[in-house]
């Protein structure tokens, strides 16, 4: 039988709880109450209140083919840039799990670029793939214009989803490693006894026990993509070129702190909040059912 832990008086469990519940109202209730707020109004343009418009500013931001193409592009980079971060993760954990010679040197050195702010980040691939210097420059070398992300989108959208993808695969590979090792070594070595390949424990054993780590990592690094791009895309490319890598986090903040469309941005962050918990659904709704939690 479970055990829960229970209390003699109830203000011991309010007063337990109390911390959380205004974090949660401080920094979630209270931002969306007032970004609901905002996009049903319209802010006069010399201040002096906000005039209730309603549904205008949604009806305004749907009508926009530039949103829409925003709205593309965001969901094309979360798909890519998760399924790029999570399989090469997937791959590194399982390489390191085996505990070769230097394992654990890989282990850390592998952890370390979720630890670098995405600016810094940014900056550095930036760099890196410039066309006109680091290693781009050597590609261009030999084929001239073949890599410009200051004309090119494709070649700017690349560059974005290298970036970011680059810092989350460290991110995936502490949760995976730490699937890898929770998985008995009875198992595997009980399958390696029985004259199974490398590959074939992987498939048949370890991958199905890693299933709730996968499916947590898919809603994690999707629901990531979405949010915490703006600092990659601000440095490396400012939405640019011709807008093909102004994701919707970008545009919001773009539309609002320098377009100063406080009302249009409000119902931009509305509309993204929805497009995630649709996502979210539709992944524990579908996805989850191939998940093995015993």
């Amino acid at each position: 039988m479970e055990k829960r832990t229970t209390f003699s008086k109830w203000s011991v469990g309010i007063l337990f709880a109390v911390p959380q519940l205004l974090l949660i109202f401080t920094f979630f209730y209270w931002p969306a109450g007032q970004a609901i707020y905002w996009s049903l109004t319209l802010q006069q343009p010399w201040g002096g209140g906000n005039i209730w418009v309603g549904l205008d500013n949604f009806k305004a931001i749907l009508a926009s083919a530039d949103y829409w193409n925003s709205v593309t592009i965001s969901i094309i980079f979360a798909a890519i840039s998760t399924a790029i971060s999570m399989g090469v993760a997937l791959i590194l954990a399982a390489l390191t799990d085996r505990q070769l010679r230097g394992s654990k040197f890989y282990s850390v050195v592998l952890i370390w670029p979720y630890g670098v702010a995405a600016p810094a980040s940014a900056m550095a691939f930036r760099f890196i793939l410039a066309p006109e210097a680091g290693f781009m420059s050597v590609v261009n070398h030999y084929w001239p214009g073949f890599w410009d992300p200051g004309l090119n989108g494709n070649a700017a959208m690349a560059s974005i989803i290298a970036a970011y993808s680059w810092k989350y695969i460290g991110y995936s590979f502490i949760f995976f490693l730490a699937a890898f090792q929770a998985i008995p070594r009875s198992l595997i070595e009980a399958a390696a006894m029985d004259g199974s390949s490398v590959l074939r424990r992987l498939w048949d054993i370890q991958f199905p026990l890693i299933t709730p780590t996968i499916f947590f990592l898919l809603v994690i690094n999707i629901t990531e993509s979405f949010q915490d791009s703006y600092g990659i895309v601000d440095i490396m490319t400012s939405g640019g070129p011709h807008n093909a890598t102004n994701l919707m986090v970008y545009k919001i903040v773009f539309d609002g702190f320098r377009g100063l469309d406080y009302s249009g941005a409000a119902a931009q962050s509305i509309i993204l909040m929805l497009l995630i918990i649709v996502l979210t659904i539709f992944q524990f709704r579908f996805i989850e059912r191939r998940v093995h939690y015993r």
